[in-house]
């Protein structure tokens, strides 16, 4: 995640500005509700410090990155001119084809620097090289994959969860909820799909995709829409909390009515309507309805999260933590309802020690050190140069 952006949601941990969700709550058209927090809140949040430096006595230079391939998946690793070590694991397929930008403008720039540094090193890393020409996921991407390899070796000096050393751990679970990424089913296999993904986890939420993602209103087939999200509500129950990702596929009058088609079967967020980097049109929905309206993931901006929040554009702001989510949501006051669970895990679960654990739909938050991945060397057993 991109430096300013994470000093303003570290900021927020402490501060209580803004945090990953708005409005939940909200009972009554956002034409007429309150408007959100001062800009002037949020600026002073954004310059808050973050990484809590006194957990760490000594410089903690870094000596080398590596970009690591094993078999299908793709690793950041780290060391120090002491000897600590970190890891991350990259999201793929984007390890496919960032590759060039990691090696070339991300992995040098680190080589020398003192890790506990790593906020503003963050921010030099933008301007180095004019790395802020290339602004975007392109960027952003091997930055953190780099952020997040730094941050566990930094957790596994201080021994501490990734967590622990960006604000007080303020629980060890949290609720989540299962996700079908599929738009090629019929309404009536999406909902039979959905129950399985419940019944192998123990979740007691769901999310489908609506429309046909970045599609100019064509939904993924005729009528799968409206008939998915009333079958929906009728075949899983009213105990079980729905959420509904159209990916970028509506205008503002489709979005609405879609948006309406939700509230009536009560679903707790609708994200993503409009395409995500139109802002304004996004805010016309989330103005218009009484669901809550989430971003996407894809935002990048710490000044366009900016504006969402103190413009109210959506009740609720999700910064793609890849992996590492569970360690952001263990340490911010306010995470809404719910975390995305992933069954398996990937090669990140199959790590963990102690693994992760999943009980009547609660997901418990890694707690060893950095990352919570033990067994470095066996991770790493049999990788590669990339």
């Amino acid at each position: 995640m991109r430096a300013g952006r994470r000093r303003f949601l570290g900021g927020a941990l402490g501060s209580g500005v803004a945090g990953l969700t708005a409005a939940y709550a909200d009972t009554k058209p956002r034409a007429s509700a309150t408007s959100g927090p001062e800009a002037s809140d949020l600026d002073r949040a954004a310059t808050a410090p973050v990484l809590r430096r006194e957990s760490f006595t000594s410089p903690v230079i870094v000596d080398s990155l590596r970009f690591l391939k094993k078999e299908d998946e793709y690793f950041v690793h780290v060391r120090s001119k002491d000897g600590a070590e970190g890891v991350s694991v990259v999201n793929p397929p984007r390890g496919d084809y960032l590759d060039k930008i990691l090696k070339q403008l991300v992995l040098p720039f680190f080589v020398g620097k003192d890790a506990r540094d790593l906020e503003s090193l963050l921010w030099e890393l933008y301007r180095w090289k004019d790395n802020y020409k290339l602004q975007g996921l392109a960027l952003w991407c091997p930055q953190a994959w780099v952020e997040f390899a730094i941050l566990d070796m930094l957790g596994r000096i201080a021994n501490k969860p990734m967590g622990a050393l960006l604000g007080d751990i303020a629980r060890n679970e949290v609720a989540c909820y299962v996700a079908s990424g599929r738009r090629d089913t019929t309404p009536e296999a999406e909902v039979e799909y959905l129950r399985k993904l419940l019944d192998e986890s123990g979740a007691r939420a769901v999310k489908f995709r609506v429309g046909g993602r970045m599609s100019r209103n064509a939904d993924a087939s005729p009528g799968r829409t409206e008939t998915l999200i009333p079958l929906a509500r009728k075949t899983l129950g009213p105990a079980i909390d729905i959420h509904a990702d159209a990916n970028s596929s509506y205008d503002p009058p489709q979005a609405i009515r879609v948006g309406r088609m939700l509230e009536e079967i009560q679903a707790v967020y609708f994200e993503e309507p409009c395409p995500f980097d139109h802002l304004e049109d996004t805010k016309v929905v989330a103005d218009a309805l009484t669901i809550p309206v989430a971003a996407g993931e894809q935002e990048f901006s710490d000044w366009r999260f900016r504006w969402t929040i103190a413009n109210r554009g959506v009740d609720i702001v999700q910064p793609d933590l890849h992996v590492y989510m569970l360690h952001f949501a263990s340490c911010v006051p306010d995470i809404g309802r719910y975390q995305e669970y992933k069954l398996g895990l990937g090669v990140y679960g199959s790590w963990l020690d102690p693994p992760i654990t999943v009980k009547d739909g609660r997901m418990t938050v890694p707690s060893g050190p950095g990352v919570g991945i033990k067994d470095l060397k066996g991770l790493l057993s049999g990788a590669t140069e990339a």
